[in-house]
């Protein structure tokens, strides 16, 4: 089961043959976020750099999107399998996929910054249609707020899935 303390056991480690660009382990190119628990909060820290601005100094809108879809779907795994006080490491596994994404920019969000992600489940139907809330600050200033709608699309019990893989 887990607990609410912080934690540094990424959630995405729990996400095995994960190719996705914003999430995977398993893509040499993509982001690589990691997502943790704490104080009831799904968080995830990322810092950024020139090579994710859009405008020069600030971070590209669809690395933002990308931050915040990705987290999101990590996080309502991990909440679904709270809520049936499982250890993350269980079976079946939860896969999530992106419903809506519907994101507000506030302002301007800085290149070169350490970026905080928190998002949290608000709302659950039909035990496969998850709400979350996220916010994402720059400097303890929160730059964007979004909803996001993850739909459970599959749970899988030591399935083998075909996956494309990265060749280098």
């Amino acid at each position: 089961m887990l607990s609410s303390e912080p934690s540094t056991d990424y959630f995405q480690k729990y996400m095995p043959g994960n190719v996705c660009f914003g999430c995977g382990p398993d893509n040499p190119y993509g982001l690589k976020i990691k997502s943790y628990w704490k104080d009831e909060w799904c968080v995830c820290d990322f810092r950024t750099g020139e090579k994710h601005q859009g405008w020069p100094g600030l971070v590209c809108g669809g690395i933002i999107s990308t931050l915040v879809d990705c987290h999101c779907m990590a996080s309502a795994m991990v909440i679904a399998i709270r809520n049936e006080n499982r250890s993350l490491d269980s079976e079946p596994r939860c896969y999530f996929a992106t419903g809506t994404l519907h994101i507000r920019f506030i302002k301007p969000t800085p290149i070169k910054t350490l970026l905080t992600l928190k998002a949290r489940v608000t709302k659950i139907r039909d035990h496969r249609i998850y709400t979350l809330d996220c916010f994402l600050s720059a400097n303890d200033e929160t730059t964007v707020e979004a909803e996001v709608i993850a739909f459970l699309v599959s749970e899988s019990r030591n399935q083998t899935q075909n996956v494309t893989r990265f060749s280098g």
